[in-house]
């Protein structure tokens, strides 16, 4: 059988926001592909780009493994690959001329190659894969051992007599137990866990229940699962579950799922079985503010030891969240940080600015929101048109030929807003200080009803509302300095 070398184009090192926080997590979606190929009999080797210091730590591998394909399959569960920076297609362009220069076929996956299939062809790539990836790549890796064309593959895009070929993606996988679990065999766990340790105090690993989303948030794009959403079952799960947990010591689970448990019925059996397997871990998850004001959930949630919940808050303005078409209420935003917080959930707040027609009375409105609400942390981005979403189409007109961010801390303006692209970027700033300086001031109100209850990162917060207060003050007068377009 052919010898195939896997690897994925993000690199830590590139995205520097990403690095100083050390969340670093295996390209799970490429996993899924290496026991996919490992299946079928192929035999495969990983460069897990993830803690390379550059891309040319690719070469000694190509050299040592000597593979009669390169395929870049990027991890499609991650939402730092959906953005689609240009940091990393830079990279894989790198790769493919490193796998080229050697006579190697070079095989494509991921969401910036389906959006912009002909980008990687130029480069040298001689398929792309569209959308959901596994099927495709076994299909295509049989065709092309066994040298019939591949017109009769379904999901690829590649050229022929120089002319482009898309046969269009196919139907995404429904019934994902039917899938080998992930490579994890071929992780260097220890590398992980050593940075975690180091930037974190534990072990974090992602594991991944569902693929797709139904829901249609205009600025969301879905290239490789689509709005379908198919599950897991809860046994799947948790049998992989205790393989990480028992066998490599794993602390703490990132489900990196879209949207956590949103099959009726599925946390409720999800919980019991983690319970019944006596299984002791924690986990976050991303959810919708819909959701978590359904008693049932949060409480299965936190009977299974769900630690950090993240929801997609987006706005504290109605008028903001219905143009996003977000299908949720301020209403349920407070109610689910509230019931989230009554059991014992920390809820971690997703925000957006800069959405088409945000002014300031909206801005005004985001921040109260954060301020009474008083999430337990908070992230903050702006609008990034992607391709394929509604948002795209509308301001299309206005992308220059730089459409995509560098790394996930450039949040560059890609189209005309109300305010100057600085202004973002100073409000980024604003708004973490002044949510800092509203953490303090909380935990000196706390400390002075209940001094028994003083905690360290409590007395920290409530020390550096000395440093807060003036440097927010400051970055406010700043803020106000920028005027409406």
């Amino acid at each position: 059988m052919p010898s195939v070398l896997l690897t994925h184009s993000y690199f830590l090192y590139l995205d520097p926001k990403q690095e100083e926080a050390g969340n670093a997590y295996p390209p799970i979606g490429t996993l899924y592909a290496a026991s996919c190929l490992k299946e079928m009999g192929y035999e495969v080797s990983l460069f897990d780009s993830m803690l390379a210091k550059s891309p040319n730590e690719l070469l000694p591998r190509l050299k040592e493994t000597q593979p009669d394909f390169l395929v870049v399959y990027d991890d499609g569960f991650n939402y730092l690959t959906k953005m689609c920076l240009t940091n990393m297609r830079e990279a894989a362009f790198e790769m493919i001329h490193m796998a080229k220069a050697k006579g190697i076929p070079v095989i494509i996956s991921s969401s910036d190659s389906t959006d912009h299939f002909e980008k990687y062809l130029d480069q040298g790539a001689d398929f792309v894969i569209l959308g959901e990836g596994e099927r495709t790549l076994t299909d295509l890796l049989r065709v092309l051992q066994d040298g019939t064309d591949p017109e009769t593959i379904q999901g690829i895009a590649w050229r022929k007599n120089k002319q482009n070929i898309n046969a269009g993606k196919r139907p995404v996988m429904r019934d994902l137990d039917t899938l080998p679990l992930p490579a994890w065999e071929m992780v260097d766990f220890e590398a992980y866990r050593n940075l975690w340790i180091s930037k974190a105090g534990y072990f974090s690993i992602n594991m991944v229940t569902t693929r797709g989303c139904t829901y249609k948030c205009n600025w969301c794009a879905k290239p490789i699962f689509g709005n379908r959403y198919n599950a897991r079952t809860p046994g799947h799960v948790v049998e992989e579950l205790k393989f990480l947990i028992k066998e490599k010591n794993v602390d703490h689970i990132w489900f990196c799922d879209d949207i956590f448990g949103l099959k009726p019925g599925w946390l409720i059996e999800f919980a019991r079985l983690v319970t019944e397997a006596g299984l002791q871990f924690r986990f976050k998850i991303q959810s919708r503010a819909d959701l978590m004001v359904v008693e049932s959930s949060v409480k299965a949630l936190a009977e299974a030891g769900c630690d950090t919940v993240w929801l997609g808050a987006e706005s504290g303005s109605q008028k903001i969240l219905d143009a996003m078409e977000k299908g949720i209420t301020l209403p349920q935003i407070y109610d689910s940080r509230r019931l989230l917080k009554q059991s014992g959930i920390k809820t971690a707040f997703f925000l957006q600015f800069g959405y088409p027609g945000e002014n300031m009375e909206d801005i005004q409105s985001t921040i109260q929101m954060v301020l009474e609400t008083m999430p337990d942390e908070i992230g903050i981005s702006v609008t990034y048109p992607l391709p394929g979403t509604k948002l795209y189409e509308n301001v299309k007109s206005q992308l220059s030929e730089k459409s995509n961010w560098k790394d996930s801390d450039e949040l560059a303006m890609m189209f005309q807003n109300t305010f100057a692209e600085g202004f973002y970027k100073e409000l980024q700033r604003y708004m973490h200080t002044r949510y800092r300086l509203q953490k303090g001031i909380l935990a000196i109100r706390k400390g002075m009803r209940k001094p028994g209850g003083i905690t360290y990162a409590s007395m920290r917060s409530a020390i550096l509302v000395a440093f807060h207060l003036p440097m927010a003050i400051l970055k406010k007068r700043k803020l106000m300095s920028f005027k409406p377009l």
